[in-house]
């Protein structure tokens, strides 16, 4: 069993940045990929970026050359770095493992919330 805990989310002005950590328990981690999804209002949760487990990187379109997923198996550890950030963008976050660029494996965090207002 895999756990999961987000960090880094919080209030920021539309072009700010924030970069969003997810914590995972248990040594298998490295053996996951990893994901961090969204939800906004109303809406869909819906992927933002892919990691596999060598490091390689799928991102969603409204993410592409703003935000960059990234993960430190030494740390268990997988980020992501939003930049450029636009109202838009807000929504919860959540990080997930196990999964595939085509829906999600079943470990979740608890999200955390990202606020892009002026």
């Amino acid at each position: 069993q895999v756990q999961l805990v987000e960090s880094g989310g919080g209030s920021v002005q539309p072009g700010g940045s924030l970069k969003l950590s997810c914590a995972a328990s248990g040594s298998t981690f490295r053996l996951y990929a990893g994901a961090w999804y969204r939800q906004a209002p109303g809406k869909q949760r819906e992927l933002v970026a892919f990691i596999t487990r060598s490091g390689s990187a799928i991102y969603a379109d409204s993410a592409k050359g703003r935000f960059t997923i990234s993960r430190d198996n030494a740390k268990n550890t997988v980020y992501l770095e939003m930049n450029s950030l636009k109202p838009e963008d807000t929504a919860v976050y959540y990080c997930n493992a196990g999964g595939l660029p085509g829906g999600p494996g079943r470990h979740w965090g608890q999200g955390t919330q990202v606020t892009v207002s002026s």
